[in-house]
C-alpha cells in the first residue's frame, strides 16, 4: 500500500470545517473578536486567527489544529507534531518550533459531519502554548530528548511509551513511519489531562 499525504485534502476540509468553526467562535467568544488570517507568511508563522480582547484590544495569535482524520469519531487525545520528513530531509515539528509566534493552539475534536465536508458539530480546546511548553521542560521533555527515542534509520512505528508520562492518563509517543510519507513523530497527550493540569480549556 503506497504511504499517503493528506496535505491538499485537509487544506479543503478545513475550509469547509471554517465555516462551523466561525458560528462558535462568534457564539462562545464573548470578551473576544476573531480574524482569520490569510497572509501566507503568518500563516507559516503558526497564526490561523487573532483573537482580540474588546476591552484591552490585547491580541493572541491562534494555530487551529483539527483531527480531519477522524471525522465522526470522539477521540480523547491529540497529537503534537514533532518531526517530520521532507524529500528526505527531518524537519522540526511545529511545537518546539521557535520560527513560531503561536500563543494558543485551538484544537478541533469530535468532528461530525451528516454528508462529505458538511460538518454539523466539533469541540474546541484551547491550550496554551506556553504553558504547555513549561509542563513538557519541567518532566525533561525537551525537542532533543523526545527524539532521542527514536533512533534515525529504524523506522519504529506505532505507539512508544515514555518514562516521563503515564501512557494511559497522560501521553506517549507515536511514529508513522509505515503509513504517511511525511513520516511524523508526534507527542499524543489526553485532553483531559491537559484541562486539568490548567494547561488547556475546553471553548465548546
Amino acid at each position: 500500500m503506497p504511504l499517503q499525504s493528506n496535505f491538499k485534502s485537509d487544506l479543503e476540509r478545513e475550509k469547509e470545517l471554517c465555516l462551523l468553526l466561525d458560528r462558535y467562535y462568534n457564539q462562545y467568544l464573548n470578551h473576544y473578536t476573531f480574524e482569520r488570517i490569510s497572509d501566507m507568511k503568518q500563516q507559516m508563522a503558526g497564526i490561523d486567527l487573532i483573537f482580540t480582547h474588546k476591552t484591552s484590544g490585547k491580541q493572541y495569535h491562534i494555530d487551529e489544529k483539527a483531527q480531519l482524520d477522524y471525522v465522526n469519531e470522539n477521540l480523547p487525545t491529540f497529537a503534537f507534531e514533532l518531526s517530520y520528513e521532507k524529500n528526505g530531509i527531518l524537519k522540526e515539528g511545529w511545537l518546539f518550533d521557535t520560527s513560531k509566534t503561536t500563543e494558543f493552539y485551538a484544537l478541533i475534536t469530535s468532528i461530525y459531519a451528516d454528508a462529505p465536508n458538511v460538518f454539523t458539530s466539533c469541540k474546541i480546546t484551547l491550550v496554551n502554548r506556553q504553558k504547555l511548553v513549561h509542563l513538557l521542560t519541567e518532566r525533561n521533555l525537551n525537542s532533543a530528548i523526545l527524539k532521542r527515542y527514536t533512533l534515525p534509520g529504524e523506522n519504529i512505528h506505532g505507539k512508544i511509551k515514555i518514562e516521563e508520562l503515564h501512557h494511559r492518563s497522560e501521553g506517549y509517543l507515536y511514529a508513522s513511519t509505515k503509513n504517511k510519507v511525511e513520516k511524523p513523530l508526534n507527542l499524543i497527550l489526553k485532553l483531559d489531562f491537559l484541562e486539568e493540569i490548567g494547561v488547556a480549556k475546553r471553548l465548546a
